[in-house]
């Protein structure tokens, strides 16, 4: 079916695309599967904590669990009032740098069903801690309570204590807890401890930061750029806080908290030029046309990373930018260096990378060591190429040479001219060193401009070891063939291995998941194809080729802003392969399945 290989190319653009993507902020603590969760965020003139308590952890939040849920009344429980009291006097305290404990009051509570949250890494091992990571508890009901903890000016700094065990001093309930300020996430999930001290910065909430080292978040820079080395691009990337940007830049914002939709795109676009003005890239020491490939804003946040593509109002703390350059080069080169020059009293660091085809290399750049160079040490490493699958003998049919045969067909009148002449004793001097030169010709020229007359694929004569290798090569070479920039060049590589309607159908579909590529900052590249069985049959529906039944299965990844996205997927069609030139080509593929599977799955 034509435009299916297109298809198979697509599913993977579309699954690698950033959109909701899990894998933005690797938290290894497991404390989202932590029995109570509770998110703090921290606004303006008050404190929001949104709890999930474990049903079976209810009596240590007792003052919280509402009277209708009992089936009668407790004689001598105190009221909603002076419960909530107590809860914050005792139970869940918000303390402020000067000692005042702040007051609760209960927005809602509620039983539900505890969130889902991705937790990749559960029954591995912390490789810091050594601990195994635990799943969530397969009770999934908890009480849900929201609180307001309200408080007057800024505070420098806020304490979070638990239920605090009066004996052991440890808390008497495990709760998972992330945190929020204005809008900032301050910390990844971790455990709530007996005693938190957040210091808050009003000024830039990004700079909001808790006491304790185990509870800094992961990723604290605000400026990160990254340098990424592939087969015939490089790829300079970065990702800027536009608030950040103001130490450089005067953005005449209406406002100190959002950036408003229709100053979405002029601060986008100006931020764009501002880097590519400064784009200093050398790639073995020259520096090449640089290529702005795309420019969005990127909502990054503990659970997943978003492009946003419809101009909306951004908040201004968290607005980020993402800039992606790009080079077109011949290979891969052999040194690239760039030079980063903006550093701030607030910046004094700024995260880097460098990724090549062999794996990440995190760097840090500060205003002493600022030079992020990547040298060529892939002293193994091939270019994946696109070469003809040859045909075996047995389906070639006969040979043909052209060049041979146009000197037979022109020695024919030749010859009959030269035997009248000498018939009637006439020099045939010219027309004897005319044949002496095409006979050379047709010895010289056996080799070249041959094609096959009869040639063929016989089902019967292709083992499955052999089909297996077949279809394998040739869907690597439709997938390398998307690996390249120019359109052009991806044409002709699909021409080595696609034919017929198909090759047209394929090229001319495959414009559009450029442009779909681009929305996701990178293009994305199959990096393994394994072929798990075959079939081989009579085509019925081409004469002279066979219908090989294929379960493949191929990895598919995406880089973007320090980040890999992998995906799996497996595909059960049928290809048709005939031969052409001397070598196999795929002219037709009927999709039969398409399914994701978990490349990390444990087997």
């Amino acid at each position: 079916m034509k435009g299916h290989i297109f298809f198979l190319l697509l599913t993977f653009l579309l699954a690698l695309l950033p959109v909701a993507s899990k894998a933005d902020w690797i938290n290894l603590s497991g404390a989202e599967n932590t029995r109570n969760i509770a998110e703090i965020y921290v606004e303006k003139g008050h404190v929001k904590i949104k709890l999930e308590v474990f049903v079976q952890d209810m009596f240590l939040f007792g003052e919280l669990v509402p009277d209708n849920i009992f089936p009668e009344p407790i004689p001598g429980r105190p009221g909603p009032d002076e419960r909530i009291i107590h809860f914050a006097d005792s139970v869940l305290q918000v303390i402020t740098d000067t000692g005042e404990k702040l007051p609760a009051k209960l927005d809602l509570v509620e039983p539900r069903m505890r969130v889902e949250r991705p937790s990749p890494f559960v029954g591995s091992i912390n490789p810091y801690t050594r601990q195994r990571i635990l799943s969530p508890p397969e009770d999934k009901r908890v009480l849900y309570v929201e609180l307001t903890y309200p408080f007057e000016g800024k505070p420098e700094s806020l304490t979070f204590i638990p239920p605090i065990d009066k004996k052991s001093g440890f808390p008497k309930a495990s709760i998972g807890f992330l945190c929020y300020h204005q809008g900032v996430p301050v910390v990844d999930f971790r455990q709530l401890t007996d005693q938190n001290s957040l210091h808050l910065d009003w000024d830039d909430p990004w700079y909001s930061v808790f006491e304790k080292k185990a509870l800094k978040r992961t990723l604290q820079s605000g400026i990160r750029t990254y340098l990424y080395i592939e087969p015939y691009e490089v790829r300079h990337e970065i990702l800027v806080r536009v608030k950040d940007m103001m130490t450089w830049m005067n953005f005449n914002l209406q406002g100190e908290d959002y950036i408003e939709i229709d100053e979405f795109d002029p601060v986008r676009e100006k931020v764009a030029q501002f880097f590519m003005d400064r784009e200093k890239v050398l790639i073995d020491g020259k520096q090449l046309k640089a290529i702005l490939d795309r420019t969005a804003y990127v909502e990054s946040s503990m659970l997943r990373s978003r492009f946003i593509e419809i101009p909306e109002r951004v908040l201004l703390n968290t607005a980020m930018i993402g800039i992606v350059v790009t080079y077109l080069t011949d290979g891969i080169p052999q040194e690239v260096v760039t030079q980063w020059d903006l550093f701030s009293e607030r910046v004094q660091k700024v995260t880097a990378s460098m990724t090549d085809p062999a794996g990440p290399f995190p760097y840090d750049l500060t205003p002493d060591n600022n030079v992020l160079k990547w040298t060529n040490y892939l002293k193994t490493h091939t270019i994946p190429t696109v070469d003809k699958i040859t045909v075996d003998e047995t389906h070639r049919g006969i040979p043909v040479p052209l060049g041979s045969l146009a000197c037979v067909i022109l020695l024919l009148p030749l010859g009959f001219t030269a035997y009248k002449r000498h018939k009637h004793n006439q020099s045939i001097k010219i027309q004897f060193s005319l044949i002496l030169v095409l006979v050379i010709g047709m010895v010289a020229l056996f080799p070249f401009w041959n094609f096959s007359i009869g040639s063929s694929a016989r089902a019967s004569q292709i083992s499955e070891e052999d089909s297996k290798n077949i279809t394998l090569s040739l869907l690597k070479n439709v997938y390398r063939a998307f690996d390249f920039r120019d359109e052009e060049d991806v044409y002709d590589k699909l021409a080595i291995s696609v034919s017929g309607d198909l090759l047209k159908d394929v090229y001319l579909q495959s414009r559009q998941s450029m442009i779909i590529e681009q929305a996701g900052g990178a293009q994305a590249k199959i990096t393994e194809v394994t072929v798990l069985e075959t079939e081989v049959q009579k085509s019925k529906t081409q004469k002279g080729a066979v219908a090989v039944r294929t379960k493949w299965t191929a990895v598919g990844s995406v880089g973007h802003w320090g980040h890999l996205h992998t995906r799996q997927n497996v595909y059960d069609a049928i290809l048709t392969l005939a031969v052409a030139d001397g070598s196999w080509k795929i002219v037709g593929i009927d999709l039969l399945e398409e399914k994701r599977i978990d490349p990390f799955a444990k087997k």
